[in-house]
């Protein structure tokens, strides 16, 4: 029996990537899951995103551990959108126990435009607000539960960049920790514990592909703060995927209000 069964987990950005590695990695602990995801392109994103035949993949891999998946394709950008797909998992799952807000871009390019801060900032920060929102009273009603908002090493370091993108996604990550610092006090009553998650560069199709390596050769100064300690150019979605099963399970059950860095000593070095 799985750390997690009878557990239900409520994923944004969860078609590939970090966000399908937990839906996969908690359905091997026992959990069902809520997924959603964009699947969908921004115009402001350099990079191809995810596809609703990635989302169906995800669907796949959760289905061949004998869990329970409700996918729906919905922008966390989206109140509305976001919420019917929330309510549409609680309805069949349901309840809900595990909230983990991931959906996140990176518009990072050679061409930067001002339209880029309003996307990341949208989508990384008002999208993880939004997130919380449409699920919170489903984990008060539920008796308690466990949130993790994926920040980034940006969100503790003034990293990323002097183009509109760049900067954005620094300020968002910052943002996201306010946030998280904010509802672990608000929720701690309801045995809610938030935390966030700061990873360094993962070797997912957001990070590895030919536009992001282009922008990060473009500068010297930037690529090379993005070194880690350890002697690993990256890591793992399932790296992350692991440390957020430590934060959702019992294993975790009085961690609260914490920035945990799976960062290979990022963070150490600056």
């Amino acid at each position: 029996m799985g750390v997690l069964e009878g557990k239900v987990a409520f994923i944004t950005g969860a078609a590939r990537g970090q966000g399908r590695s937990h839906a996969v990695r908690l359905a091997q602990e026992g959990a069902d899951i809520i997924a959603v995801d964009i699947a969908a392109q921004i115009d402001s994103v350099p990079y191809p995103m995810a596809t609703p035949e990635d989302l169906a993949e995800t669907v796949k891999q959760v289905e061949a551990l004998d869990r329970r998946i409700h996918a729906v394709q919905a922008d966390v950008r989206d109140r509305e959108a976001l919420q019917a797909a929330f309510d549409g998992g609680v309805a069949l799952l349901g309840g809900v126990d595990i909230v983990l807000a991931n959906a996140g871009i990176a518009p990072l390019s050679m061409h930067p435009t001002r339209q880029e801060w309003f996307d990341v900032v949208d989508v990384n920060l008002t999208g993880v607000y939004q997130t919380v929102e449409v699920s919170k009273q489903a984990l008060i009603d539920r008796g308690g539960g466990a949130i993790v908002l994926t920040s980034s090493t940006a969100g503790l370091a003034g990293i990323g960049g002097s183009a509109p993108g760049g900067l954005g996604y620094t300020a968002a990550k910052h943002g996201v920790v306010g946030l998280m610092r904010s509802y672990a006090n608000q929720l701690a009553e309801h045995s809610i514990r938030v935390n966030t998650i700061h990873p360094t560069g993962v070797n997912t199709p957001m990070v590895v592909n030919d536009v992001m390596q282009e922008f990060l050769q473009s500068d010297p100064l930037l690529s090379n703060a993005m070194a880690n300690a350890l002697p690993v150019p990256m890591i793992e979605p399932v790296d992350l995927s692991n440390a957020i099963l430590f934060l959702v399970s019992d294993a975790g059950r009085y961690v609260t209000g914490v920035t945990l860095p799976v960062d290979a000593g990022f963070l150490n070095k600056r």
